[in-house]
C-alpha cells in the first residue's frame, strides 16, 4: 500500500482515505491506482468494511495522504459511503461506488 490518512469528524466518525492498486478483474484497468474512501464509525471499522469487500491486505499506517475536503464531501453524499477513483482522472471523472470495482470481480469468480 502506498499512502492513505484519515480524518475525523465533528461527529466523532471517520474518513479513511487509502491508495491501492485496483483488484484484478475489477472495474478499473489492471495495475491502476485507485484511491478508495471510506466513512466509518472508526478506523478499525472502515478497514473491516473494505476486507469484508474482499480486499484482504489493507491496512492504514500512519496519516500520510488524509482525504481532503472534496473526498470527505464525495463519501459522505454517497448512499454506501464506499468510492472509488483512479489516482491519475481527469478533473471530470466522478467518484464511483465501491460495487461497480467490485462488480467484475465477483461475477468472473462465479460467486
Amino acid at each position: 500500500m502506498a499512502g492513505g490518512g484519515y480524518a475525523r469528524l465533528p461527529d466523532g466518525s471517520v474518513v479513511v482515505a487509502l491508495s491501492l492498486t485496483a483488484p484484478p478483474g475489477g472495474g478499473a484497468p489492471p495495475d491502476t491506482r485507485v484511491r478508495v474512501l471510506v466513512h466509518a464509525v472508526n478506523r478499525q471499522r472502515a478497514l473491516t468494511r473494505l476486507r469484508n469487500l474482499g480486499l484482504r491486505a489493507v491496512y492504514l499506517r500512519g496519516n500520510t495522504e488524509p482525504p481532503t475536503l472534496d473526498e470527505i464531501t464525495a463519501v459522505l453524499h454517497h448512499p454506501d459511503g464506499v468510492v472509488w477513483q483512479p489516482v491519475d482522472h481527469d478533473d471530470t471523472e466522478s467518484w464511483h461506488p465501491i460495487a461497480r470495482l467490485m462488480r467484475a470481480r465477483s461475477s468472473s469468480s462465479g460467486v
